[in-house]
């Protein structure tokens, strides 16, 4: 987790409904538990190793943006932090991305680069100063199959239609 502040805190925490009444009560390493309101959150990495020695960038959160448009599929975000910061990522397209604002009051992304050590960022509404939809990412068009009932329809007025007069064969 990173304060506003840019300071660290190392904790465990599920993947959601962890927020209770404005607050974050992470598991620190030691087995205690800490309540953080979410004021004082910028983000929370869930990361695949704590890299505690790190003490400057321990999620290693280094690519914060895409270097082109993600092949995921999701919606492209771009936050800017009360810090004036920017991060990018994805978010679901489904109704799980209202669960997590109304539920969890924030948003759960998919960080640029999902071979470092941050796997998911959660991140507040109350960091966010703006947030904007830069693509909606899905997969490549597909034709979709008509239903039976149209192709049919289709298929008996291309061989219905009367030919005129004088092209009747006998």
């Amino acid at each position: 987790m990173r304060r506003i502040t840019g300071e660290t805190v190392p904790g465990y925490l599920p993947l959601a409904a962890f927020v209770r009444n404005g607050t974050v009560d992470l598991l620190d390493l030691s087995g205690h538990v800490i309540s953080i309101g979410l004021t004082d959150i910028k983000y929370i990495c869930y990361v695949r190793d704590f890299n505690l020695n790190d003490t400057a960038n321990p999620e290693r959160l280094t690519r914060r943006t895409f270097l082109a448009r993600p092949r995921t599929e999701g919606l492209w975000l771009r936050l800017t932090f009360r810090t004036e910061d920017q991060l990018e990522g994805l978010a679901p397209i489904d109704a799980s991305l209202l669960d997590d604002l109304i539920g969890d009051a924030g948003l759960q992304l998919i960080p640029p680069d999902i071979r470092s050590n941050t796997q998911r960022v959660y991140v507040p509404r109350t960091a966010i100063t703006d947030l904007q939809l830069l693509a909606v990412i899905t997969t490549p068009s597909r034709k979709k199959p008509l239903p039976k009932s149209a192709a049919t329809s289709l298929q008996s007025e291309l061989f219905n239609t009367p030919l005129p007069p004088n092209t009747r064969t006998n």
